[in-house]
């Protein structure tokens, strides 16, 4: 008897030991939290994370190990937005001054600085201790504005800065996140509710998800030891771990649920689970690892991050799903179908063919060569917005108005624009040269102060490390982050500067700053995408290829995804870089995407798709294996694949769709993209392009092998739940199985009668090539 695979052997142990296996799973997530939550995150800083000109001026910044301070800007203007009463402002800037004074979270205020139009004023405040914490030190001195508006009559009091700004931005984005689990959570359970009809069942999935995000964030934080972190890892875990979590779970519970419907006891069901939908995974989560592994050619250390973060959750699911789910399903047994939803119930447990699918697929089958043509044209039609895709980094223009720190930004900016958008200017230069190199930093201010790209309301301060050897300055500039005039500012001050230290021997200079950091990234970006784009095309390629042994099969399935995606960048374009759905999504636009999206959409989307093309594919192969033509066996393998795919995408695309509800554009734009590329493959790519692709191929899908002779072994496993027989043929069924696929000796039995799987049939006497293409009789198969 062959050895079985390593998936059936784990799920065998499992299932045979259950509470070992729940035990060690427990103590795995709760070693990676503990662990995780006493290492502390290590987060990227300016340094790491810079490219091209930005990056370098940001490693001259930290090379000269200047202190940093959290400081705050309080602005004090008329409560109407109208004129600002003289004496009132005064009064209202001595309160405050005097109040933060008598904090000890504040080390120095400043004297009231008036703004050039005369309708505010800025009162500089400089908080004790280090920048990484001062959002959680920052209450007192917002207490204290809030105080000093409470005692003057017409004036508001905002406070912008570096605690100030993060705490408000925080909240915002807490709650957003709260909401969005709140959502989530019930919206995955009630899908699943819909999928098998039982609470328990609909429950285990969500649960076990939950923990491989759990026991990911806890990994994640002990990888940026290696590898710093950034901020948003937790939300791409969040997002990734509820989709491949329950996923994963759905596939392999919905499999061994049929198995014990055919007959099966619990172990034995458990181990045709882990042989068929186990294995694919398997394929599936390493595909979606290597896939992501991509990232780290970005060579970016955002990318290696988000990278590393989706890397571990996918294989925490995976490993989740190998060894905790079945210890689960044998402890569970039939409780895993109670409580019954009576209705839901009853509509998973009915019998006979499905009426939905064949009429959907029909035309790709009756008509594949005009059904082509028709579904691919609409996807490329989606697609022609995305010729057009700017990309630019998010910024403070990209923030919803509603919170209220960003309103208090915009007033600041408003009356002091040097405070808004900035370029940093560095210099690094031998000691002995410092006076020369002030200098000429001194020449260029004074020719910053004559053009009116660049900030006049206060005079730029020079700042000198200890050393003497590095020399920092910042210039403002009045324009949006995000604009042509705050790109223009930049290009000629990178162009004025080093002209300004040629004299200079041995001066390094460079220009940073947001602006500087954003089109920095977005060109690096530009330049490395071929690179990641190729090594996915190849990896997808070589693990097509794998699977299938087949060039057709891989090829296709390169050409479905890059299809797909690029309908989803089309929908991503058309959607957030024009203004017809602000109202609908909450956002304001800047007439361009979030430039590490695309790169990211792309990695995530050929990784995902796989799951569903391993799947499809699978089991029209199985099909065809079986003795099948290419039309029936196209029918076969898609009709019985459609409910776990749907069920599938449907709990992906409402986890992505509701990071569209989120207030930062980013994560809107993260979760629409990837929502509309999932609806976009499982939809059309999946009921059109793919089965009539493959009805024209014919043969030809196979090339350059073919498919072996009627009856023989098939080389892939089923990969979704089996074609369902009436009550009286399910024990040949069962017996079948039993026989072919694990080699094991079956209870003596009558002999063997005629199956019918799906429309195609076969008997102990069957001839090769002999083939029965007869319609399924009611109740010959279940979907």
């Amino acid at each position: 008897m062959r050895k079985k695979p390593a998936t059936v052997r784990i799920a065998r142990w499992s299932a045979t030991h259950p509470w070992s296996a729940i035990g060690l799973w427990v103590v795995f997530v709760a070693a990676c939290l503990v662990l995780g939550g006493a290492a502390g995150t290590n987060a990227i800083s300016d340094e790491e994370s810079g490219v091209r000109e930005s990056g370098r001026a940001g490693k001259i910044v930290h090379s000269g190990d200047f202190p940093e301070k959290a400081e705050e800007n309080v602005l004090i203007t008329a409560e109407d937005g109208g004129k600002l009463d003289p004496a009132a402002g005064r009064e209202a800037a001595a309160d405050v001054v005097e109040r933060m004074k008598a904090l000890d979270e504040v080390e120095d205020v400043g004297d009231p600085v008036p703004a050039p139009d005369g309708q505010a004023l800025l009162v500089p405040v400089t908080m004790k201790g280090d920048t990484e914490n001062a959002d959680r030190r920052v209450q007192p001195l917002l207490d204290a504005g809030a105080s000093v508006q409470d005692a003057h009559e017409g004036v508001r009091v905002d406070e912008v800065g570096t605690g100030s700004t993060a705490k408000g931005l925080s909240e915002t984005l807490g709650e957003d996140f709260k909401k969005a689990e709140l959502i989530s959570l019930p919206l995955t359970l009630l899908i699943l509710l819909v999928v098998f009809g039982a609470i328990i069942a609909a429950g285990v999935p969500v649960v076990l998800a939950l923990s491989c995000v759990g026991a990911a964030v806890g990994l994640s934080t002990l990888a940026s030891h290696v590898l710093p972190e950034t901020s948003a890892v937790g939300n791409v875990i969040l997002l990734m771990g509820m989709a491949v979590g329950v996923d994963y779970s759905l596939f392999y519970l919905k499999r061994e649920r049929e198995e014990r419907r055919a007959g099966k006891s619990h172990v034995d069901a458990i181990e045709v689970a882990a042989e068929t939908s186990g294995h694919t995974v398997v394929v599936s989560g390493t595909t979606v690892i290597v896939a992501m592994a991509g990232l780290y050619l970005a060579h970016e250390a955002t990318f290696a991050s988000l990278a590393t973060g989706s890397i571990i959750v996918v294989a925490v699911a995976v490993l989740a799903s190998l060894t905790v789910l079945p210890a689960l399903l044998a402890k569970l047994g039939r409780w895993v179908d109670k409580p019954k939803v009576p209705f839901l119930w009853r509509l998973t447990m009915r019998s006979g063919e499905s009426r939905v699918w064949p009429a959907l697929l029909r035309p790709a089958l009756s008509k594949p060569f005009i059904t082509l043509v028709v579904s691919v044209g609409a996807l490329l039609l989606l697609a022609v917005p995305a010729l057009d895709m700017k990309l630019k980094q998010p910024g403070s223009d990209d923030l919803s108005r509603d919170i209220a720190v960003v309103r208090a930004m915009d007033r600041l900016t408003a009356h002091f624009p040097s405070k808004g958008t900035v370029h940093q200017v560095a210099v690094r230069a031998p000691a002995d040269r410092a006076d020369d190199v002030k200098t000429a930093l001194n020449s260029l201010l004074e020719r910053t102060a004559k053009d009116e790209l660049f900030a006049h309301d206060s005079t730029p301060t020079i700042e000198v490390s200890e050393d003497g050897r590095v020399h920092t300055v910042d210039v403002g500039t009045p324009f949006q982050p995000k604009s042509d005039g705050a790109r223009e500012s930049l290009d000629v001050l990178r162009e004025w500067v080093p002209h300004a230290m040629a004299d200079v021997p041995g001066a390094e200079s460079a220009v940073g700053g947001k602006v500087a950091q954003g089109v920095d990234f977005t060109a690096h970006l530009e330049e490395r995408m071929p690179w990641v784009v190729g090594f996915v095309l190849l990896l997808t390629f070589v693990t097509m290829v794998l699977i299938f042994r087949s060039i057709a099969v891989a090829l296709s399935a390169i050409l479905l995804n890059l299809l797909s995606a690029a309908a989803a960048f089309g929908v991503l374009v058309a959607v957030f870089q024009n203004t017809w759905a602000e109202g609908l999504l909450d956002f304001h636009s800047s007439g361009a995407v979030v430039s590490w999206l695309p790169l990211f959409l792309f990695v995530v989307l050929f990784g995902l798709s796989m799951d569903y093309h391993v799947f499809v594919v699978s089991r029209i192969r199985e099909a065809a294996l079986a003795g099948a033509p290419t039309r029936t066996a196209v029918r076969e393998g898609i009709t019985r694949s459609a409910g776990v795919v749907t069920s599938a995408a449907i709990v992906m695309v409402g986890v992505f769709a509701i990071f569209g509800t989120l207030s930062m554009v980013e994560f809107k734009q993260l979760g629409v993209g990837l929502a509309a590329a999932i609806l976009l493959d499982a939809v059309i790519i999946r009921i059109y392009v793919l089965p009539a692709l493959m009805t024209a191929l014919g043969k030809g899908n196979w090339w350059p092998g073919r498919v072996s002779r009627p009856g023989g072994p098939t080389s892939f496993p089923d990969q979704t739940e089996p074609a369902r027989r009436n009550a009286e043929e399910q024990p040949q069924y069962a017996r079948f199985a039993a026989e072919q696929q694990y080699g094991q000796p079956s209870a003596p039995q009558a002999p063997r009668q005629p199956y019918q799987q799906g429309g195609y049939r076969h008997d102990g006497h069957q001839r090769p090539g002999q083939y029965h293409d007869e319609a399924p009789r009611p109740g010959s198969y279940q979907q």
